[in-house]
């Protein structure tokens, strides 16, 4: 009977070793998990405040590329008003090189036309004008040219770009009305 004794402690003590181990393993294997399972969460944290961040770069990104595209439609109205308006000053231009030819020459006919008359008529000086500012403008352009103060100034002149220009200036007022 001892040894049947002996057997079952023995066998106890071995189960109780085996528990012991078991259980000793299994805290381990337990501690492993939750160790790994910390890990993963801290990597989880990471990569959400990684995806917060390039969230927050991309949204950066995209009101930049709209401000950099709302500028660069700014700069290109600009730039297409800069445009138009360069064309428009380059007919305007022609018009008045025109006009000016056709004053010149119009003064080189009449001064070889027989008489001792050198008086221009004043329709000719307003040859191209399209609007009541542009009619000022030639108007005053003209004063400084054909004043009688000046050296190349005539009275006779003047005195028709006046009637001429009153007669025009009445024109465009009653177009206004």
């Amino acid at each position: 009977m001892d040894r049947s004794v002996f057997r079952i402690k023995r066998t106890k003590t071995l189960h109780q070793e085996w528990k012991y181990k078991k259980t000793a393993e299994l805290e381990q294997q337990r501690q492993d998990f939750l160790e790994e399972k910390r890990k993963l969460e801290e990597e989880r944290r990471r990569f959400e405040r990684e995806k917060k961040e390039f969230s927050a770069r991309a949204q950066l990104e995209k009101d930049s590329m709209k401000r950099e595209k709302q500028l660069f439609e700014t700069k290109w109205k600009i730039l297409e008003e800069e445009l138009s308006q360069l064309a428009d000053e380059k007919i305007q231009m022609k018009k008045q090189r025109d006009f000016y030819k056709y004053v010149r020459e119009q003064e080189a006919r009449d001064m070889l036309t027989v008489g001792t008359e050198n008086v221009v008529r004043g329709e000719l000086f307003f040859i191209g004008v399209e609007s009541k500012t542009a009619l000022k403008k030639r108007y005053k352009q003209l004063l400084k040219i054909y004043h009688p103060d000046n050296l190349c100034g005539d009275t006779e002149t003047l005195q028709e770009i006046n009637h001429e220009y009153d007669r025009l200036l009445k024109q465009y007022e009653q177009k206004k009305e």
